[in-house]
């Protein structure tokens, strides 16, 4: 088994990534080289911007390459309880934006080239409880009639055809999500951003931020670079250089292993509907099938805000008992990849972007931003560059998690409650 992201490993790497010197003056910096960044440095070159994207490791190196695969439309929440917190046109405009955040990244795929086996695969919300369900087709009821008609309801019966395992009470059906390999999207977002004439820095950690007259400074090891804008694009990974949005950014593990590639059989079994597919446990799991028959198989496991070799293993054994409690069958089956990463969680689990502390922003995707990350950094480099502005979570209230300002010493706690939950809901 590897301790490795299984889509960094099987994409080529980026090839432009260290060459540039990190000096000189750009009309926009943006730190991040994850999706955020390089779609929004993408829209802002083709622009005629002149952009510098900073990434503090390899291009796709946090979130972006250490996520699930999916491209899930539709928000993460309840459109019902998103309706009660949002209100209805808030919540409307940010459930469409996900539908569009998918369409965003179909056609990027096909205007740049980018091999990396994007499919219109359908998601299918799982009912882990037989309770699940009938919450699970209310929530329909609702979505189905006023945003997206394009779901379906499926029994338990109709699940035979979808997922090989007789632990859920039927499912909703979001027919307009897809998967695709997240490494290979990552890479050739990067080379797109270049060849429209983004320079794109690896290995370049910003450490200090100043603000000069109306221009700002940022600082590397490598150099410093001035800017007109800025653009942070760091979610869970966002420095103590950057103290306002780490108090409002909950870093949290998300872990994920890879099956050696399945037989016929074995995917006949197991997945013979090959969507995305989240089970709707708290603590539960997402899984689906790679480009190369892989069953991919995440899940909270731990909650922790620590991603390292010795975390990700231990979180890998949780994932292969869960594994093989809902594919008995493949209770045995080898274990080629397993990985973490962190997610950029919010309290309230909806997405931020826009303007402020002299910044612009966007992050806070809560697990559920491999699409949405890079249809939202074009929509800010849009209002960057003074294009209507169709950020729906704009002005979106962001208070501080109380008691937070880096380290969150609280998940433990977070954890256990939400096991409580799963057990007693």
């Amino acid at each position: 088994m590897q301790l490795k992201s299984y889509w960094h490993d099987t994409a080529r790497p980026f090839e432009e990534g260290s060459r540039a010197p990190v000096e000189g003056h750009y009309d926009v910096a943006v730190i991040g080289g994850g999706f955020t960044g390089l779609g929004a440095a993408r829209q802002l070159t083709m622009a005629g911007a002149k952009v510098i994207v900073l990434e503090a490791g390899a291009v796709g190196s946090g979130a972006s390459g250490r996520n699930g695969g999916h491209l899930n439309n539709g928000i993460a929440h309840s459109f019902v309880t998103a309706k009660a917190e949002l209100g209805p046109e808030r919540a409307a405009a940010l459930y469409r934006a996900y539908d569009a955040s998918v369409d965003t990244i179909e056609r990027i795929v096909a205007e740049e080239g980018i091999d990396c086996s994007f499919r219109r695969a359908g998601k299918l919300k799982l009912a882990s409880k037989l309770a699940h369900f009938e919450a699970i087709a209310r929530n329909f009821e609702v979505v189905n009639r006023e945003v997206d008609p394009d779901t379906a309801l499926l029994t338990k019966g109709d699940l035979k055809a979808e997922v090989g395992s007789d632990c859920f009470h039927g499912a909703m059906l979001s027919k307009r999500s897809a998967m695709m390999h997240m490494g290979r999207f990552v890479v050739g977002l990067a080379d797109a951003a270049v060849r429209h004439g983004a320079t794109v820095v690896e290995n370049v950690p910003v450490t200090a931020r100043h603000q000069l007259g109306g221009k700002q400074e940022l600082a590397t090891p490598r150099g410093r670079v001035k800017a007109d804008t800025v653009l942070l694009a760091t979610g869970a990974y966002t420095t103590g250089a950057f103290g306002y949005f780490r108090r409002r950014i909950v870093p949290v593990g998300s872990f994920i292993i890879a099956t050696r590639p399945l037989t016929e059989t074995e995917i006949a079994a197991t997945m013979p509907g090959n969507r995305t597919c989240v089970t709707s446990l708290n603590i539960g799991n997402y899984f689906r099938l790679s480009p190369d028959n892989r069953l991919i198989f995440g899940g909270r496991a731990r909650f922790s805000a620590t991603s390292d070799q010795r975390s990700d293993e231990k979180s890998g054994a949780i994932l292969r008992a869960s594994l093989a409690e809902i594919f008995p069958h493949l209770a045995k089956v080898e274990i080629d990849y397993c990985w973490g990463g962190l997610v950029d969680m919010t309290k309230d689990r909806f997405p931020r972007a826009g303007f402020t502390d002299g910044l612009w922003y966007a992050m806070g995707y809560s697990g559920h931003g491999a699409q949405m990350s890079t249809h939202m950094g074009m929509l800010i480099a849009d209002a960057i560059l003074g294009k209507a502005d169709r950020n729906p979570v704009k002005d979106l209230s962001w208070p501080a998690v109380p008691g937070h300002f880096g380290k969150p010493w609280f998940l433990p706690l977070v954890g256990m409650y939400y096991k409580m939950l799963d057990r007693v809901q």
